[in-house]
């Protein structure tokens, strides 16, 4: 069992509180493991972004706000569209076809919000990879798991799901018609869009 898989699913369930302290002794329990899986997962979740410093040593869930979650789509779509920009000339048959391969995945109906997430980050990166820059994917690849947290806002109330896959749909067919300047224009209204949307509804939510 991948314990901070289970963590994030729990998350986006709303089933672990948040702004209060983690314990380790707590989730040891409600996951049938010992303490040392469970600390490693507080680490690398606190390094995506999923989980904030409470008090000397402790993490907690921090709150969803409208601003993260526009600043998140602000860098994605520079960054993407940087990284889009240099990968276009370079991509393959190979990479295309990958990618339909997620999107098809993405299709399915049984899956979890995180392996939704896991999926769209893999789709894009199947279009990016052509670009030979690690570190900026590195930094795109971060990016693209924090913005996970929020999916259950853009599949539930705001039901994006069905839109998305078709702008991914179109996505692929301005790269096989390797119109460069339009695939670059719809990637960063695809993310855009999308920013706006669940940005405008988060404000909703704080008034």
């Amino acid at each position: 069992m991948d314990i901070s898989q289970s963590i994030k699913e729990d998350i986006l369930k709303n089933q672990l509180p948040r702004g209060v302290p983690l314990r380790q002794t707590n989730l040891s329990t409600r996951y049938g493991v010992s303490r040392i899986p469970i600390r490693d997962a507080l680490l690398s979740l606190k390094a995506e972004g999923w989980l904030v410093p409470n008090g000397k040593a402790g993490v907690m869930i921090p709150d969803l706000n409208w601003k993260e979650a526009e600043d998140l789509c602000l860098m994605r779509a520079e960054l993407e569209c940087l990284l889009f920009d240099m990968a276009f000339d370079h991509i393959h048959e190979e990479d295309l076809f990958e990618a339909r391969c997620f999107l098809s995945e993405l299709d399915k109906e049984s899956l979890s919000l995180v392996n939704r997430g896991e999926l769209n980050w893999r789709f894009h990166h199947a279009l990016y990879r052509a670009a030979e820059r690690p570190t900026l994917q590195r930094v795109v690849e971060g990016l693209n798991k924090q913005a996970v947290r929020y999916l259950g806002f853009q599949y539930g109330p705001l039901g994006y799901k069905v839109r998305s896959q078709d702008q991914h749909e179109e996505l692929l067919s301005l790269i096989e018609s390797k119109d460069k300047k339009a695939a670059l224009i719809f990637l960063r209204q695809h993310i855009e869009k999308a920013g706006i949307l669940l940005t405008e509804y988060l404000k909703t939510l704080n008034t």
